[in-house]
Protein backbone atom coordinates (compact mmCIF):
# COMPACT_ATOMS: atom_id res chain seq x y z
CA UNK A 1 0.00 0.00 0.00
CA UNK A 2 1.59 3.29 -1.09
CA UNK A 3 2.05 5.99 1.53
CA UNK A 4 2.12 9.74 1.03
CA UNK A 5 3.64 12.58 3.03
CA UNK A 6 2.04 15.94 3.71
CA UNK A 7 4.33 18.81 2.64
CA UNK A 8 4.89 22.00 4.63
CA UNK A 9 2.21 23.55 2.38
CA UNK A 10 -0.22 20.74 3.39
CA UNK A 11 -0.09 19.16 -0.08
CA UNK A 12 0.18 15.49 -1.01
CA UNK A 13 1.23 13.73 -4.21
CA UNK A 14 -1.01 10.89 -5.38
CA UNK A 15 1.26 7.93 -6.22
CA UNK A 16 1.73 7.23 -9.95
CA UNK A 17 0.15 3.75 -9.92
CA UNK A 18 -3.01 5.16 -8.33
CA UNK A 19 -3.13 8.16 -10.72
CA UNK A 20 -2.77 5.87 -13.72
CA UNK A 21 -5.31 3.26 -12.59
CA UNK A 22 -7.90 5.97 -11.80
CA UNK A 23 -7.02 8.08 -14.88
CA UNK A 24 -6.41 11.21 -12.76
CA UNK A 25 -5.54 14.26 -14.87
CA UNK A 26 -3.68 17.42 -13.84
CA UNK A 27 -6.16 20.07 -12.73
CA UNK A 28 -8.89 17.53 -12.00
CA UNK A 29 -11.04 18.53 -9.01
CA UNK A 30 -11.84 16.35 -6.00
CA UNK A 31 -14.10 16.69 -2.99
CA UNK A 32 -12.29 15.98 0.29
CA UNK A 33 -14.51 14.13 2.78
CA UNK A 34 -13.54 13.39 6.37
CA UNK A 35 -14.75 10.11 7.90
CA UNK A 36 -13.54 10.01 11.49
CA UNK A 37 -9.74 9.82 11.25
CA UNK A 38 -9.75 9.19 7.49
CA UNK A 39 -9.83 11.44 4.39
CA UNK A 40 -11.42 10.37 1.10
CA UNK A 41 -10.88 12.20 -2.18
CA UNK A 42 -13.89 11.82 -4.47
CA UNK A 43 -13.60 13.04 -8.09
CA UNK A 44 -16.02 15.83 -9.00
CA UNK A 45 -17.88 14.82 -12.15
CA UNK A 46 -18.59 17.51 -14.69
CA UNK A 47 -22.05 17.95 -16.12
CA UNK A 48 -20.59 17.12 -19.54
CA UNK A 49 -19.38 13.71 -18.32
CA UNK A 50 -22.87 12.90 -17.00
CA UNK A 51 -24.45 13.30 -20.44
CA UNK A 52 -26.51 10.26 -21.38
CA UNK A 53 -26.28 8.51 -17.99
CA UNK A 54 -30.10 8.18 -17.82
CA UNK A 55 -30.47 6.92 -21.37
CA UNK A 56 -33.25 4.34 -21.57
CA UNK A 57 -35.16 5.60 -18.52
CA UNK A 58 -38.91 5.80 -19.09
CA UNK A 59 -39.80 9.51 -18.95
CA UNK A 60 -43.45 9.16 -19.87
CA UNK A 61 -45.75 10.60 -17.20
CA UNK A 62 -49.06 8.86 -16.66
CA UNK A 63 -51.76 11.47 -15.99
CA UNK A 64 -55.32 11.18 -14.78
CA UNK A 65 -57.91 11.67 -17.52
CA UNK A 66 -59.13 14.91 -15.94
CA UNK A 67 -55.58 16.34 -16.12
CA UNK A 68 -54.96 15.95 -19.86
Amino acid sequence: MPTVTVSTKYQIVIPREIRESLHVKAGQRFTAIQYGDRIELVPVKSVKSMRGYARGVDTEIKRDKDRT
